[in-house]
């Protein structure tokens, strides 16, 4: 009798061990699917509205897209430059479109390469979507011809009108840089033309040339969220 009831508690024991290892397999796995789903979620829909910026230390303001208050918010002011096939690039360029901006020059051994490699995986991205372009400046106009600009533009498979490449005034190129895209990080240091603009980061822009986005052109997450964040823009109902 004692061995038979010794038999049956272990053979309960290994019942019960089954059915704690079964249980703990279905909670792994619903925690693993729950993770995935919000992960998703995080991916796809990270805010229904992207934030405004206006000024170096990139502060996000929230404001009503079609507003009073964003029509009087920053814009990027008119310009005129030149592209790699010699045309006039200017704000009228950029009307009803979103846009990529960044700063580069051609002969950069640093970070440049990597950063036009990201801007081709934008350029891939959203190939046939008319409404999104690509805006890349020289620092070096001096020397970034359009000749130099075209062969640059051949090398790395820029698709013309989709991804400008522009060159022009030193002065202008760097005061859009520091003044009205913000795209240095040395707040509070007083800089010029003279001074060297050289920086990784890339800027969404919307329709109304507003800032709407600022991310680390070297980085593959960052680069990731720009994606997102492009299609939360072009979902906006001022769209």
């Amino acid at each position: 009798m004692v061995l038979d009831a010794q038999i049956y508690v272990m053979n309960w024991k290994k019942k019960l061990y089954n059915i704690n290892k079964m249980v703990y397999l279905i909670v792994a796995l619903l925690v693993f699917i729950s993770g995935c789903k919000d992960y998703k979620v995080e991916e796809t829909s990270r805010v229904e509205s992207l934030p405004y910026f206006n000024e170096a230390t990139f502060t996000p303001h929230w404001l009503t897209p079609g507003s009073q208050e964003e029509k009087e918010f920053h814009v990027i002011p008119d310009f005129t430059l030149v592209n790699q096939l010699g045309d006039t690039i200017s704000n009228k360029t950029f009307e009803n479109k979103i846009y990529i901006t960044d700063f580069f020059f051609t002969t950069c051994p640093g970070i440049c390469p990597k950063m036009t490699e990201n801007m081709n995986k934008l350029q891939k991205e959203f190939k046939a979507d008319s409404t999104i372009l690509l805006l890349s400046h020289s620092v070096t106009p001096e020397h970034d011809s359009v000749p130099v600009l075209l062969k640059y533009a051949k090398e790395k498979e820029i698709i013309d009108n989709k991804w400008h490449l522009v060159t022009g005034d030193r002065k202008q190129i760097y005061d859009l840089g520091r003044n009205h895209y913000f795209v240095e990080e040395d707040l509070g240091v007083e800089k010029d033309e003279e001074d060297f603009l050289h920086t990784e980061n890339f800027l969404l822009i919307d329709k109304n040339r507003h800032i709407r986005g600022i991310y680390n052109g070297l980085n593959r997450t960052s680069i990731k969220q720009l994606i997102v964040d492009i299609n939360t823009l072009k979902s906006e109902t001022n769209f």
